[in-house]
């Protein structure tokens, strides 16, 4: 585990992916069952609504000490005292970002290509988003899945922490961390769960058996 990043089971959170319910009843209920780091991922809302969820779910974060990432946006992540922000190939650069936000903790991007690996967003980043590792409907706009072999190919290529996102879920956890993933992101697997808290539960037991 790398102590920069130890976290084992990141929900990936928007109110949209929650269909209706309230998402920080859910974000309430998961992080006392395993959650251990939410990213709030809001593309579709304009800043000032993207910081009036942001605040909210901060408020219940911080009191558990329970880390909130941003995505891609800095104003936001920087208002609220974000632990950190997480961006994609065609985001904010995190060089511009480590420039620019000193206080920020933590800085993740999404690899979807190899090359990447090499660059200097890659060396600025504080982890490595390895995205998709399968094909998702809540993901579209990346190029292909990297799948197990994607994974046991890029933990040769790096040391940084890998956080496997893309149509995880409590069947291919194990496999995924097995493969050398040091964590996994969640979206519709709990946010849509019926039952979030009990679907989170038993990702992390997965997860733990892995390790």
């Amino acid at each position: 585990m790398n102590n920069l990043f130890p976290y084992r089971l990141y929900l990936v959170i928007s109110e949209e992916s929650c269909r209706g319910r309230n998402f920080i009843e859910i974000v309430e209920q998961v992080i006392l069952n395993g959650v251990d780091i939410v990213q709030l991922r809001e593309k579709k809302v304009i800043s000032k609504t993207f910081l009036e969820k942001a605040l909210r779910l901060q408020e219940v974060l911080s009191k558990n000490n329970i880390p909130l990432i941003i995505n891609d946006n800095l104003k936001v992540a920087q208002q609220v005292n974000a632990f950190g922000i997480h961006v994609g190939n065609n985001d904010l650069l995190p060089t511009l970002i480590k420039s620019v936000w000193k206080e920020c903790q933590s800085i993740g991007y999404s690899i979807e290509f190899l090359e990447q690996l090499c660059n200097p967003e890659t060396a600025a980043s504080d982890y490595l988003g390895i995205s998709p590792v399968f094909s998702t409907a809540t993901k579209t706009d990346t190029i292909a899945e990297w799948g197990l072999l994607g994974i046991r190919q890029i933990r040769t290529l790096t040391n940084k922490s890998l956080v496997a996102i893309g149509n995880m879920n409590v069947g291919n956890a194990y496999e995924v961390i097995k493969a050398g993933a040091d964590c996994i992101a969640v979206v519709s697997a709990i946010c849509q769960a019926e039952n979030p808290a009990k679907a989170a539960l038993e990702i992390r037991n997965q997860i733990e058996k892995a390790i």
